[in-house]
């Protein structure tokens, strides 16, 4: 990526259109490690085990020595490996000196390593200076299933110090996966290293890992004995910015999104390949607000998988049960065997019973010549009748299951923009009449055909819209006006829907304004309208509310994290939580779901332009303070500060599900962010002389979001108070808003008339043909369904949604389990038992919530129940629970 692009303008884009960006990759080596020597590898853990019978080292432990531990894990009978500590050369002293432990006596210490199953190498633990060899053997201690343990015993003379780090390095020729070190002393304490990470082979990399205990610094607070190494690990991390990546790398930098084309392919794909002007091509993670340009079709090769740093790839449970390779799976053996089985890719459902044939009877699926495979991927929906048919026959969601006509309802329709996949768009309107923001020149007349008369004619006898003008709602959607009227109890209710189309060519500008109606052809045409609303919904639900917002905002937060926090910070270790699986879930959207020619651009509303419609947006309104979600309902009226009401904001609309249960969520993660950042931060001080804090939130303003560096709405950093604010939305973002916009996908969108991802024909009355508007007034079902996405639309699209609604087996809830560093300290475990308390607090007040039948847009006859914000969920798709992270 380091060579000279040929560009070419993309005519669509102009001049300050944003794009998105992605981590840096250079030029990815995805060829496989050098050939093993005596070595056993298991494909399931992924890890190995070598044959020798022992590989020799030194282990030391001291006040200004080295002590140095080696550990090796032999295979089949073979379990020794020599421990020594030895006087080293010079020239290759490491030293790592913390005040964990202080040894005062000669001790036994024993040194016990926990690694996947299989798994082998060579480790060594590091502090102080020089030491005398002392030798000893490890052996195998005990294994399960999942793991394996090792352990080696040896004295320790009186003289040595204290342990504050640990360097490991790998003798196979293949990786190994450690998760934690031990050194257990006779007198009963420990020092515990968690490490959860991959072991590159010394055959790849010669660098020896370094880990540090679980006792978490501030820089300024660092032994000196582990401030080099410190400082040494994070620049490994950053990396230099030069040479090609390889698949053991661990490096994190920045880059622009130009892989998501594929030009080679079909020229029809060109368009996503993007670079920006004037920026290098080690760019930015986000967007940026520069010209957009075409990146010669060889600008960057995609072949295999995409760069993610090693340690950020997915556990082997979910790899093997649930992640976004099997939507690549899907779309690569189940989207070919739906065309197969389909043929007229353009084909919509005939009737509605068809599209209830879906959950009854299934599609039969062409037979592939692994058999089984898609049951494996997809176990939920596919059904083997024998071992040579299979039946792809989706799960009935929810809503569908309790009312067959839910999505029908005008109420319903309503409501889910408090309660449903979307609530995080509806806004109040205040000025009147409405006016588009949008460019005259470009897009026609800005005023709205919504007239005053037609607002009081369906709100009759409730008042005025003078009367009304600081209550009523809207959803906005691009060019759709959504008008709905706030009922006396606590519901809503649509008013009016105003569709445009802006000038094409020598076509005028058109614009059509439908409300409910009694009538045959208004009730029709009432329909036909919300099919378009929310396809447009879906689109902007997808690309902004869930991928922009959440996925593609936190990518920069994790690079910036890795790159400054050294791994003992205490906010570096606040944080990891939230980033687990990210950065791998992103790399995988660029290859089946964001991608020319994937998922969204095929499926939904704004097809090839997506990426430049998320870019748009994020250009448009994406804001770091906007994103803590009462700033974001108070920015879109829906709530006003009021330090007399519960969490200080009084609601326009009391009953709205999202807002309440998610300022709950808000307040239990703020206090423990509060908590948890007093501890180490007791003053302003201690924030402003922290170098590698400073530089972290330096970088995620100015590299990860480049082009808003200089916006006056970034949050300084110079206080407690400043930090906790900034943490809190972070994890708000990466856990409550990505849980309430995800895991009911398959729950509201799983029947697809309920949320059209596309409409694929006009309004009728949108300058139709006789022959068109004949056939609407003859059957005017016959148009909605033309209108809905296509078969293979929708059978792709309720695939992917079943996944993307899953909870894998080894989910993390926020608040459910403690990490390791924060129970070592007594005031941390403390404050997470408060907040852990608190999430399980919330569980009870959601269910009595959902219990009350006078909150009506969260109960009622055939109403499912609003969870989606509930912190704990059983495996599989539920509707509820919060993971710490964006893992799906």
């Amino acid at each position: 990526m380091s060579t000279k692009h040929k560009v070419y303008k993309l005519p669509s884009i102009t001049n300050k259109n944003t794009i998105l960006r992605k981590a840096s990759l250079k030029n990815v080596d995805y060829s496989p490690s050098r050939p093993t020597d005596d070595v056993a590898f298991s494909s399931t853990a992924g890890c190995l085990a070598t044959a020798k019978p022992f590989i020799h080292g030194s282990v030391a432990v001291g006040r200004g020595r080295c002590v140095r531990r080696p550990c090796s894990f032999p295979r089949k009978q073979t379990s020794r490996v020599r421990v020594s500590l030895n006087k080293q050369p010079s020239s290759t002293t490491k030293v790592v000196v913390s005040d964990t432990t202080e040894i005062q006596k000669s001790v036994n210490v024993k040194a016990v390593l926990t690694i996947q199953v299989s798994s082998g190498g060579f480790c060594q633990a590091l502090t102080g200076t020089e030491k005398s060899t002392i030798k000893a053997y490890a052996h195998k201690s005990g294994n399960d299933d999942n793991e394996t343990k090792y352990e080696s015993s040896f004295n320790i003379p009186a003289d040595f110090g204290t342990v504050g780090g640990v360097l490991v390095e790998n003798e196979n020729h293949k990786e190994m996966f450690l998760k934690d070190i031990v050194l257990e002393f006779t007198d009963g304490t420990a020092v515990n290293f968690t490490c959860n990470s991959w072991l590159h082979s010394k055959y790849d990399n010669p660098h020896k890992r370094v880990f540090f205990t679980n006792k978490s610094y501030l820089p300024s607070e660092t032994p000196s004995g582990l401030r080099r190494l410190r400082e040494e690990e994070l620049q490994i991390l950053r990396g230099n910015g030069q040479g090609e990546r390889k698949t053991f790398d661990r490096i994190y930098d920045y880059d622009v999104y130009n892989d998501i084309g594929n030009p080679d392919k079909d020229t029809d794909l060109k368009d996503q390949c993007l670079v920006v002007k004037n920026i290098p091509t080690l760019g930015v993670v986000g967007l940026a607000d520069h010209a957009v340009k075409l990146v010669h079709p060889l600008s960057e090769s995609r072949n295999g998988d995409f760069y993610v740093p090693r340690d950020e790839a997915f556990s082997e449970v979910k790899q093997l049960t649930f992640s976004a390779k099997t939507v690549y799976s899907v779309l690569h053996a189940v989207v070919p065997s739906l065309q197969t089985a389909l043929i007229n890719s353009e084909l919509g459902f005939p009737y509605f019973t068809a599209i209830d044939s879906l959950f009854k009877e299934g599609i039969n699926l062409p037979p592939l010549k692994e058999k089984g495979f898609l049951k494996n991927i997809l176990p939920r929906l596919i059904k083997a009748i024998d071992d040579s048919d299979e039946i792809l026959r989706f799960e009935t969601p929810e809503t569908m299951d309790r009312d067959k006509f839910f999505w029908f309802r005008d109420a319903e329709f309503a409501r889910q923009t408090l309660a449903g996949l979307n609530p995080c768009s509806i806004q109040l309107i205040t000025e009147w009449p409405l006016k588009s923001q949008l460019d005259p020149q470009v897009y026609g007349p800005s005023e709205s055909a919504i007239t005053t008369e037609m607002i009081e004619e369906e709100i009759k006898g409730f008042m005025t819209v003078d009367e009304q003008s600081k209550r009523a709602e809207r959803h906005n959607v691009i060019w759709i006006e959504n008008g709905v009227f706030l009922n006396p109890d606590g519901t809503l209710r649509p008013l009016a829907i105003e569709l445009t189309r802006p000038p094409i060519g020598e076509k005028p500008q058109w614009k059509e304004v439908y409300t409910p109606c009694w009538n045959a052809t208004g009730f029709w045409l009432w329909r036909l309208a919300k099919a378009h609303v929310l396809a447009h919904d879906s689109g902007y639900h997808q690309l902004v509310s869930h991928w922009l917002r959440t996925h593609c905002a936190t990518e920069p937060y994790i690079i910036a994290t890795n790159r400054q926090l050294s791994a003992m910070h205490p906010i570096y270790r606040l944080l990891h939580p939230h980033f687990r699986y990210t950065m791998e879930i992103n790399a995988l959207a660029r290859q089946a779901l964001i991608n020319a020619g994937g998922i969204i651009e095929t499926s939904f509303s704004p097809g090839k332009y997506s990426t430049e419609f998320s870019s748009v947006a994020y250009d448009k309104q994406w804001r770091f303070d906007l994103q803590a979600l009462p700033a974001d309902l108070i920015s879109r009226g829906m709530a006003v500060e009021d330090p007399s009401v519960p969490h200080g904001l009084k609601l326009t609309i009391e009953d709205y599900p999202f807002a309440n249960d998610g300022l709950v969520l808000w307040d239990a993660i703020k206090q423990w962010v509060t908590d948890y950042v007093n501890h180490y931060y007791p003053d302003g001080k201690k924030i402003e002389s922290d170098q590698e804090l400073q530089e972290w939130w330096t970088e995620i303003r100015t590299k990860g979001h480049e082009d808003k560096k200089d916006e006056p709405w970034w949050p300084v950093l110079k206080t407690p108070k400043d930090l906790i604010d900034i943490i809190t939305t972070i994890v708000w973002v990466a856990s409550g808003h990505h849980a309430a916009v995800n895991f009911g996908q398959y729950t509201y969108a799983g029947y697809f008339p309920n949320r059209p991802t596309i409409a694929r024909i006009n309004m009728p009355t949108e300058e139709p043909s006789e022959e068109f508007w004949n056939n609407f007034i003859k059957k005017p079902e016959g148009a909605l369904l033309q209108c809905f996405p296509s078969q293979i639309q929708a059978t792709t699209v309720m695939a992917v949604l079943d996944i993307l609604s899953n909870h894998s087996p080894d989910e993390e809830y926020l608040g459910e389990q403690i990490e390791a560093p924060w129970a070592e300290d007594a005031i941390i475990k403390a404050a997470f038992e408060r907040f852990s308390g608190r999430l399980k607090e919330l569980e009870g007040i959601i269910d009595e919530r959902n219990a009350n039948h006078e909150l009506k847009n969260r109960s009622g006859a055939g109403v499912v129940p609003y969870e989606l914000l509930k912190p704990f969920s059983d495996p599989g798709v539920t509707g509820k629970g919060v993971p710490y992270s964006i893992s799906i």
